[in-house]
């Protein structure tokens, strides 16, 4: 019966119909359509995206999108699983270029191959060293035959490759023979450099077909495409042209080709409705493994010519795929000094402090406050370097624009909302030998109003950043500053008087964030623009709140749909829970405890239940409470309404996604700090006798007091006032 069964299984299986082929992708039937078409011209975005930062973990590897293609640079062990958890499609890869055979370089190429297979990509072609193609046969050892994906090997020697977003030229840089040969990640000597060996599986009289070829190393220069000008609706309707009509689409074509053209016997030139054509930016992709490499690299004509003085247009980016032994050799740091100061340079190697697999460390932090031993946290291998040539380091997801504008799109830039004093000394407790790199990601600082404990260590982080910005070797920005317009007063002030500080700032009114505010000034509307993008934020708004005179609260949304409320400091304000209506994070400022209404109302702050108050009635995600009155020198009282939406802040706290965990720190803060939480509980029990005290005496002195008219027995008759004349009375007030 078993083997029936076994007999029958296999007649099922010849039996079954063929899988069905897939389905063309739509971005392959969309290239065929632009064959096709007439008017092919370059991309409108174009970006280079660090994958893997070159550290010991994750080689070096770049991303470069656009609406027509995507290309990767180096696939190193792990490539391909970093591009699915940050969400970067590989659907649309096509192209791989590698620089070199290395490990370093390819260990992720098979697991990337498979993944192009199963995702339907129909083609996709290796450009760089001729063993490529030795390497491809490998990998079917193991693979299998890869039938249903076409793979091709361009080598260096086919200088050229052009598709619809760019020109590719590959440059071949050839190490020299003089001195030893060795990979810079493991400092072993390359089989060139020691004597030949046999490998023991191999028989002694067999052929050595050997192609290894370590003295080879493959740089590329990469153009894109000239991208025409934009064509402008509205000075063409100011100009008579028949906009909207079947009659436009020949005239936008000639004059987007920069062609003048005539209409009603009028001569229209291409610069008066149409904007400039961006002739298509250059990026450099360079590794130099080991100093062999640095002169070959030096004195290559290709390369120089997008440098100062090239007979191009200088690059925009140059990628250095190269160790800190190489960039810190004469001859590099004056190689990439012949660039001008408009070229970026981008630096992956293992001197990088950044963090690839944000997923696992999110998971195993998680799972570290369930059991810390079993669960331990994780580390990164992190090293520090210093450059005196202006340069940007690698981290993973850095974005570089090479289109519409040129420009870097950092994945962690940062948002400071209020600047007390010591917020500077606060940030170097915090991240210790770090800070430079954070107070160089700070873009934009709110300010919600003008109390010195909100906003006095302005100064001071400013002129730190500035310090930070030179010391990294990054070029000097101005922060984007949300606050009153009170503010642009103490500055000026301050710029006038004691040190220049107005360069380090755009200003942007608090009151223009507002919903439905006019922003009259175009610099205003650059500004707010700017810092959403710089950011990566869909909105930023601001409302009145009820403390001092031009005091505001914000609410930031980000692109990926969290919002984050901030308060400031008010009392509870139906404008704020309005504003903040349904929001991810609300953080609300409790200054006082329950109890101390009346002081809350005279100081116009909030206590604990109000605070919460507001956050249930926004519907707030969660609620931080902060901004503790410092009669609560650890911790403040809790309030009955405390639940699990609601926690209380720390200085040093960092809160991310998992910010519902913080009600389960309650309990174990309540032990830790049980014996203030007591003397607090004790002063709090005496002030509530005192205040019945006093409501009890009130209310019999009120009962002793006769009604108006009465002068009963025992009634206190109320003192004559003496009379004075009008003349004592002027001569008092006097």
């Amino acid at each position: 019966m078993f083997l029936g069964l076994r007999s029958s299984e296999r007649k099922r299986k010849r039996e079954r119909k063929p899988r069905a082929p897939k389905e063309t992708l739509r971005h392959v039937k969309s290239r065929e359509q632009r064959k096709r078409g007439v008017d092919v011209h370059g991309p409108a975005t174009v970006y280079a995206q660090v994958v893997g930062a070159g550290s010991r973990d994750n080689g070096a590897s770049l991303y470069v999108f656009s609406e027509f293609n995507r290309y990767l640079f180096n696939c190193g062990e792990g490539t391909q699983r970093l591009m699915q958890e940050h969400k970067l499609k590989a659907a649309r890869l096509d192209n791989i270029f590698l620089t070199r055979m290395s490990w370093e370089n390819v260990g992720g190429l098979s697991g990337m191959i498979l993944t192009l297979k199963d995702t339907g990509v129909p083609e996709v072609v290796l450009s760089g060293p001729p063993q490529l193609e030795k390497y491809v046969n490998a990998i079917r050892v193991f693979s299998g035959p890869l039938e249903e994906i076409k793979l091709a090997v361009r080598p260096y020697t086919e200088k050229q490759y052009t598709d619809d977003t760019m020109t590719v030229s590959q440059i071949p840089i050839f190490g020299e023979e003089d001195g030893p040969k060795c990979s810079p990640n493991s400092g072993r000597s390359s089989p060139s450099s020691s004597p030949q060996r046999r490998e023991l599986w191999r028989p002694e009289d067999s052929e050595d077909t050997t192609t290894r070829d370590p003295s080879l190393v493959v740089a590329f220069i990469c153009k894109l495409h000239p991208k025409k000008g934009n064509f402008l609706v509205a000075q063409a309707k100011n100009l008579g042209l028949p906009v909207g009509t079947a009659a436009i689409g020949p005239l936008i074509a000639a004059l987007k080709d920069g062609k003048s053209v005539t209409y009603e016997g009028r001569e229209i030139h291409p610069e008066e409705v149409c904007t400039p054509t961006d002739p298509g930016p250059a990026f450099i992709v360079v590794e130099c493994p080991s100093e062999e490499f640095v002169q070959p690299i030096c004195i290559d004509q290709q390369l120089s010519r997008y440098q100062r003085g090239g007979t191009e247009d200088p690059a925009a980016l140059v990628v250095h795929m190269s160790p800190e032994s190489v960039l810190k050799t004469d001859e590099y740091k004056q190689w990439m000094e012949r660039f001008p100061s408009t070229t970026e340079h981008l630096i992956l190697n293992e001197q990088v402090c950044t963090v690839h697999n944000v997923r696992s460390h999110k998971i195993q932090t998680q799972l570290n406050l369930i059991h810390p031993e079993i669960f331990p946290e994780l580390q990164h291998y992190t090293t520090k370097a210093a450059l005196h040539v202006p340069n940007v380091r690698a981290e993973c997801l850095l974005k570089f624009q090479l289109r519409p504008k040129i420009e870097w799109q950092s994945a962690t830039q940062s948002v400071l909302l209020d600047c007390g004093e010591g917020t500077f000394g606060q940030l170097c407790r915090h991240y210790g030998d770090s800070v430079d790199e954070t107070l160089a990601k700070i873009s934009t600082v709110f300010i919600s109003h003008m109390h010195a404990d909100h906003h006095t260590g302005l100064l001071s982080l400013l002129f730190q950043r500035e310090r930070a910005l030179a010391t990294l070797g990054k070029a000097f920005s101005p922060i984007y500053l949300i606050a009153p317009v009170q503010m642009m007063t103490w500055l000026n002030q301050y710029h006038d008087h004691c040190e220049e500080i107005l360069s380090h700032v755009n200003i942007v009114p608090s009151k223009v964030m507002c919903e439905g505010a006019e922003v009259s000034k175009f610099k205003t509307k650059a500004f707010i623009q700017a810092l959403l993008k710089k950011s990566d934020l869909a909105k930023f708004q601001t409302c009145p709140v009820r403390h001092c005179k031009n005091a505001f609260a914000c609410s930031i949304t980000h692109q990926s749909g969290w919002q984050l409320v901030f308060s400031g400091d008010t009392m509870p304000c139906d404008a704020l829970a309005h504003m903040g209506k349904n929001a991810t994070l609300l953080i609300h400022e409790a200054t006082l405890e329950d109890g101390l209404e009346d002081e809350a109302v005279e100081k116009r702050h909030s206590t604990t239940s109000q605070a919460i108050g507001i956050g249930m009635k926004m519907n707030a995600e969660f609620i931080m409470l902060n901004h503790f009155s410092q009669r609560y020198a650890k911790i403040p009282l809790f309030s009955e309404d405390f639940n699990d939406r609601v926690g209380i802040s720390f200085d040093h706290m960092r809160v991310s996604e998992w910010c519902t965990l913080v009600h389960l720190l309650i309990p174990p803060l309540k032990a830790l700090f049980a014996e203030e939480i007591g003397e607090m509980e004790e002063r709090r029990g005496r002030r509530e006798l005192k205040q019945m005290k006093e409501a009890i005496a009130e209310s019999n002195e009120e009962q002793r007091t006769p009604n108006e008219g009465e002068t009963g027995k025992g009634a206190k008759r109320e003192p004559e006032e003496p009379t004075q004349d009008v003349g004592s009375k002027r001569l008092k007030t006097n």
